[in-house]
């Protein structure tokens, strides 16, 4: 299961796996990092996709034994620009970033759990003072744009690559922009060829291995 997440810049970084696989072996996040970015450049359009390794350090010496027995596998990729951190997916630097399913649910639920909070911070200090409303005020047509950037509805939902045929996993809340924006999604995943690309990519790797 793949998500995006919004960045610092306006774009959007593609995260795999968020919960589909919580255990997983070197040869699995290899697996995934093609997969993503097979879905980066077939269906989200980016020409020359960067693939990163999500770790607690950039040091290909950090890590725990799966990540560090994953990085030599991913060296073959010419796209694998080594391992990323957590808040390089929110600053443009990687358009790929591959963890276990664990991981990535809890970094998700993470992202979803701040979105709200800071929503609500931010109305509440608003509400405390007529200047801070009259400023809100005129500040409206941004936080609409802010808004848009970070609500869940406006991403669809989420593809679960690597099956035969294009699925999109929705949220239990979604409302119909989430489910419009989803079939926009299965649309542009069905209308790609990515499925033929992830096979070639992991033939290709294979032969090289």
């Amino acid at each position: 299961i793949a998500t995006l997440m919004p960045t610092e810049t306006g774009g959007k970084t593609l995260v795999l796996d968020v919960g589909a696989n919580t255990d997983c072996k070197p040869e699995h996040l290899f697996q995934f990092a093609v997969l993503g970015e097979a879905y980066a450049k077939d269906v989200l359009k980016v020409e020359n996709p960067r693939v990163g390794l999500l770790s607690n350090g950039e040091e290909e010496s950090k890590g725990n034994e799966v990540t560090k027995a994953t990085f030599p596998l991913l060296k073959k990729m010419d796209a694998f620009i080594g391992n990323v951190e957590g808040n390089d997916i929110f600053n443009n630097s990687v358009d790929v970033v591959v963890c276990d399913g664990f991981i990535g649910n809890i970094l998700l639920k993470t992202g979803e759990g701040v979105a709200t909070s800071i929503t609500k911070l931010i109305k509440m200090n608003i509400k405390r003072s007529p200047r801070a409303l009259t400023g809100a005020l005129l500040m409206r047509r941004v936080f609409k744009l802010l808004k848009k950037q970070i609500d869940y509805a406006e991403y669809g939902g989420a593809p679960l690559i690597g099956v035969k045929k294009p699925t999109i996993i929705c949220h239990g809340k979604s409302n119909h922009i989430a489910i419009k924006n989803a079939i926009y999604q299965a649309l542009a995943f069905a209308e790609s060829d990515i499925n033929e690309d992830i096979i070639k990519n992991l033939a290709l790797y294979n032969t090289e291995s």
